[in-house]
């Protein structure tokens, strides 16, 4: 189930909601009971598992190039 970013143009508070199917929306502002709320665009997060076993050796990473010279996959 995708979870959505919301924000109450009333109040301006900033809510997420649990979608159940394409067409769910929250119908009120939870903070304020306003029906005037707008979704807002929001990033996502995925995770890696790196079974594949990239390296990371003096800043340099197998995967591209690790600025801090640390690994994020490691």
């Amino acid at each position: 189930m995708p979870l959505f970013e919301y924000k109450c143009e009333k109040c301006g508070h900033a809510f997420e909601f649990l979608a159940r199917s394409s067409e769910d929306a929250p119908r009120k502002c939870p903070q304020c009971g306003s029906s005037s709320i707008q979704r807002q665009f929001s990033t996502f997060s995925a995770r890696v598992d790196n079974a594949g076993g990239s390296s990371c050796s003096d800043g340099s990473c197998s995967l591209g190039s690790c600025p801090t010279g640390t690994c994020p996959l490691s």
